[in-house]
């Protein structure tokens, strides 16, 4: 039993370790101001490639709530995660959506009925703290659309991970996920055109490989992985995972870009790293015996008469 949650965390956190290079991808190879167009290619063509391959389309009420967890998960969450990557310091921005975690806590708490224990706020302050010790920079510049869309950003993923726990989907797990990335796209498409303007005509070598990892690689293998440990595991356990992302964010960035990686950031990540595994290692909460098994233990038994 432990072996197998070990194997689909394991599993699951390879996503938010693959988004951690989004910071490197949008800033080195992507065309400049067009974070919007950059959700929509990465999304809408992996979606629709999952749902050609599954071959299996939304029934009843999965038609509306497809399209309420793509607009969260997908189109929400990847829109503003894209104009905070352009307006702010990757720092910045790593720092203010690294408080998903405790905002899924809250949510659990009062959508699911989750407790709320000390020990997550305690782990998600510190995961909080760690990010700001590895990626903060002191001369880091604010920007007030930046920090809006980035506190956005964790607030509509948030929602979306735990509505996902609580709506589970009878498809196949590639055929959800073909859905939300899809509805998600859909729904950007628009918002995009408004806002930016008509794509460009030209398109380097660069920008292709960029979005073309962006789509396979950083949306319909990860969002796979991500809905499969969201199947498994509680969401607020599944959130904290979410914090490799600026780990890596940094280390690809020491590696490929030759930054520095000092003392102080090498402390934050170590403080990262152990406020996920705290929160891993949480018990889960004891369910309630059914209905019925509660009927049978307060119901006094019945004598036998002569």
């Amino acid at each position: 039993m432990l072996r197998n949650r070990l194997a689909i965390v394991l599993v699951t956190a390879l996503a938010p370790a693959i988004w951690g290079t989004t910071y490197l991808v949008t800033t080195e190879m992507l065309p400049p101001h067009r974070p919007l167009l950059a959700a929509v290619i990465r999304c809408l063509p992996a979606g629709l490639l999952l749902i050609a391959l599954t071959r299996t389309l939304p029934k009843g009420d999965w038609w509306w709530r497809a399209l309420i967890l793509g607009a969260l998960n997908i189109g929400g969450f990847q829109a503003l995660l894209f104009i905070a990557a352009y307006r702010l310091p990757g720092g910045i921005a790593a720092t203010v959506g690294a408080v998903q975690p405790l905002i899924t806590a809250a949510l659990s708490a009062a959508l699911l009925g989750d407790r709320l224990t000390l020990r997550t706020v305690l782990s998600g302050i510190a995961g909080v703290a760690g990010v700001s010790l590895l990626v903060l920079r002191a001369n880091a510049r604010l920007d007030a659309i930046g920090v809006v869309a980035a506190l956005g950003g964790a607030v509509v993923m948030a929602f979306g991970v735990v509505l996902s726990k609580r709506w589970v989907s009878p498809a196949p797990l590639l055929a959800t996920t073909g859905w939300q990335l899809t509805a998600g796209g859909l729904l950007l498409v628009p918002v995009t055109l408004l806002t930016e303007g008509a794509p460009p005509t030209h398109y380097t070598s660069d920008n292709v490989l960029g979005y073309a990892y962006l789509c396979l690689i950083g949306a319909a293998l990860t969002y796979a992985m991500w809905f499969r440990g969201l199947r498994a595991l509680p969401p607020t356990s599944l959130s904290f995972l979410s914090l490799l992302s600026p780990v890596v964010a940094t280390v690809t960035g020491w590696l490929a870009l030759d930054q520095d990686l000092s003392p102080l950031q090498a402390l934050g990540a170590v403080v990262v790293l152990g406020s996920l595994i705290v929160a891993q290692t949480q018990r889960p909460r004891p369910t309630d015996p059914a209905p019925a098994a509660r009927q049978a233990l307060s119901t006094p038994p019945v004598r036998e008469t002569a």
